[in-house]
């Protein structure tokens, strides 16, 4: 069986996003763009909020651009090559290929999905996360804690969300990220 995975680049403080809306905080180098890379590569579909397949949807043709460093042409094959999922009520229809629009998130879906996948399922945006969470369908978070504190913002994990973590992996990069995996407990 597959496995739902939930990956977000974070300030310290647990936040993908500051209290404006910005993480330019969070472009990793290519050292961690590399390791980033690595972790996705057996990712087959990915499950997007509207905001988060909106931020994601430029690796549609960024990465093709003659002076693109080597991993940015690397994220970009990756995630052209897998299938998406968008979650939204709001979007009229999807722009990039191999993607295909839900209304709603619905758990016991993404549990098939998970049953019948042949590889392991990514889940981006912390709001669609949060609902996957909540239903208990995550197996895995990683965290990718970067060396800023920014007070405020959108949480990269969602309240009232208790659950038991077990640490399996981690790394600390050298411009100070530190990355962090979770299996998550049930």
């Amino acid at each position: 069986m597959a496995r739902l995975l939930y990956s977000a680049i974070t300030s310290l403080d647990g936040y993908v996003a500051d209290a404006d809306g910005n993480f330019d905080w969070a472009e990793p180098d290519l050292e961690v763009h590399g390791f980033v890379n690595d972790r996705e590569r057996p990712i087959g579909t990915y499950l997007y909020g509207r905001r988060m397949y909106e931020v994601m949807r430029a690796w549609e043709t960024l990465g093709d651009e003659p002076d693109a460093p080597d991993v940015a042409r690397d994220y970009a094959s990756l995630w052209r090559a897998a299938d998406k999922v968008v979650y939204s009520s709001t979007l009229d229809a999807t722009t990039t290929a191999r993607t295909r629009l839900e209304r709603s998130f619905d758990p016991d879906a993404v549990r098939g999905m998970k049953e019948t996948a042949e590889a392991d399922l990514g889940i981006g945006g912390p709001g669609l996360a949060a609902y996957a969470l909540r239903a208990g369908v995550v197996d895995e978070i990683s965290l990718y804690l970067n060396p800023i504190v920014v007070g405020a913002g959108t949480p990269a994990l969602p309240n009232a969300f208790a659950t038991r973590l077990r640490l399996v992996d981690e790394l600390r990069f050298g411009n100070g990220v530190v990355y962090l995996r979770y299996d998550v407990e049930r």
